[in-house]
């Protein structure tokens, strides 16, 4: 868990973008939202779940950043709100 931490704090987002998601990860709830951005069923562990928001927000990051006209900048936020507290979630599991 502390390798999918470390790869968390590598991430570096426009500032606006981290801000509104901190903000959105206040009201952040893992039963609604997850399966929203991951698929319904089974909810997967923190760490896998937390990958695979790793991944679509990577590429959504190359769409943002390639200003492709699919990208979606509140799908972005929501990816990335979804990081956030899953995260801190995690951390919170561990301590």
């Amino acid at each position: 868990m502390q390798d999918i931490l470390s790869m968390l704090s590598a991430i570096h987002r426009p500032r606006l973008l981290m801000r509104a998601a901190r903000f959105g990860a206040q009201d952040y709830r893992r039963e609604v939202h997850l399966p929203r951005l991951l698929g319904y069923g089974k909810l997967p562990r923190y760490g896998a779940a937390l990958m695979q928001l790793m991944e679509m927000e990577s590429a959504l990051n190359t769409q943002r950043k390639g200003d492709d006209a699919a990208y979606c900048l509140t799908r972005h936020i929501e990816v990335l709100i979804a990081i956030v507290a899953e995260a801190r979630i995690m951390r919170t599991a561990q301590g």
